[in-house]
């Protein structure tokens, strides 16, 4: 640890205090691959391997396993992220506070997916998944938190930017690797898991942290521990639209993405609806990354927030149009340029707006686990959402004017936080 860090660590001004010096190009980069590594190892399982294990397992029951599977994964992801997150906070490690929880995630979480990788039965996949699960939030609860731990408010949107896009290209490295470069269940796995480890070592081993100092970690107690997970919107009301906000567009982005499968194959009727979903995959990650990093460097450039915001759910709901309407193969290209352009602006700019809603400096990492909980949570909820919107309000063009409506929401109630431009 360098000098100043040292001196800083001792009095425990560089742990709470708010971060004014820029941080190096390296720093963004390290903390991008470990943020790459968090999202590959999450979503490839779900989209990929998941699937085709549990076909091998149960073929005549393998949705309903999946459903509880994946399920059961997304409660521990829960419940750990912000566990994770709290005890983060209260780690007074010379090594820093988030750099432990990163290696032990990525060390926790590559173990579940050997585990899961090993499994014969659906039980056993749902032991191994939770536990990749539970070690994947931990470090995902380490990699959320440097950026309001270490970045300055005038850098903030662009590393976020960096950083952001990282969750789209883990899902396409992801795919090509398990498609193209290892086969069989095992394998993938197996590759997953060693880069979960090798991808976060960067920022693990390289760059330095402050440590918090014993005397600033508070007595624990079990009853004050549990209660402070509930962040009361009426004391802090700017923190309760953010989370609500974040909420309704993650909630369109998956309603957007999670039936592109079935519409390909059923409304669109293209030929191989596999090859498909990959290719809009693709467009989508592409777009994403051409406006996420201009549009945060032009956010930290005027120091405004809310107007990105806004204008990233009304591109997403341009593009949920586009679905809606026009059920072509041309079309379908068309929207996932869009809707990834929009997303790309969210990415950026959201995260940077929700580090400056946090209600304490000294709980960073639990809060931002409790934000966190509106990315996880549509990804239960949007099933239950577009089952019955398919089946009985108009199928896909419902499904998609939904997803509009939804994003539309989230862009307006964006506009009630009031201490963030």
């Amino acid at each position: 640890m360098s000098q100043a860090l040292q001196e800083d660590a001792r009095d425990g001004s560089a742990v709470l205090a708010e971060p004014t010096a820029p941080v190096r190009p390296s720093w963004t980069v390290d903390l991008s691959l470990a943020t790459l590594a968090v999202f590959m190892a999450f979503m490839t399982p779900i989209q990929i391997l998941l699937p085709l294990q549990l076909e091998h397992i149960d073929p005549q029951h393998k949705s309903g396993a999946l459903s509880v599977v994946t399920g059961l994964g997304a409660l521990v992801a829960v419940l750990a992220n912000p566990i994770a997150g709290a005890l983060s906070d209260r780690t007074t490690s010379r090594f820093g506070r988030r750099r432990p929880w990163i290696l032990g995630g990525a060390l926790a979480g590559a173990a579940g997916l050997a585990l899961t990788a090993s499994q014969h039965t659906v039980a056993g996949v749902a032991v191994g998944w939770c536990l990749g699960q539970a070690g994947l939030n931990a470090m995902l609860a380490g990699v959320s938190t440097p950026i309001a731990d270490r970045v300055p408010l005038a850098q903030r949107a662009q590393v976020s930017g960096w950083t952001g896009i990282m969750q789209s290209f883990g899902l396409v490295l992801g795919a090509l690797i398990t498609s193209l470069l290892v086969t069989g269940v095992w394998s993938g796995y197996g590759t997953l898991a060693v880069l979960t480890v090798v991808l976060a070592l960067p920022f693990v081993l390289r760059q330095d942290e402050p440590a918090l100092p014993p005397a600033l970690r508070p007595a624990f107690d079990v009853r004050a521990f549990a209660r402070s997970f509930w962040v009361s919107p009426r004391q802090h009301p700017d923190f309760g639209w953010a989370w609500l906000t974040r909420f309704l567009i993650n909630l369109g982005n998956a309603l957007g993405t999670l039936y592109l499968f079935f519409f390909l194959s059923d409304a669109v009727r293209y030929g191989d609806p596999g090859t498909g979903v990959l290719i809009l995959t693709v467009v989508y990650t592409l777009f994403a990354a051409l406006t996420a990093i201009p549009v945060g460097r032009l956010s930290d450039r005027v120091g405004r927030r809310k107007s990105f915001v806004v204008l990233c759910s009304l591109i997403m709901a341009a593009a949920a149009l586009l679905l809606a309407l026009l059920h072509t193969w041309p079309a379908a290209l068309a929207a996932a340029a869009v809707l990834g352009a929009g997303y790309g602006v969210y990415l950026a700019v959201d995260q940077a707006l929700v580090t400056q809603v946090l209600p304490e400096a000294r709980d960073r990492a639990k809060d931002l686990g409790v934000i966190n909980i509106a990315n996880s949570g549509p990804q239960v909820l949007a099933p239950a959402v577009a089952a019955p919107v398919i089946a009985h309000l108009g199928g896909y063009t419902g499904l998609y004017l939904a997803m509009a409506l939804v994003t539309v929401l989230g862009g307006v109630l964006v506009r009630r936080v009031r201490g963030v431009a």
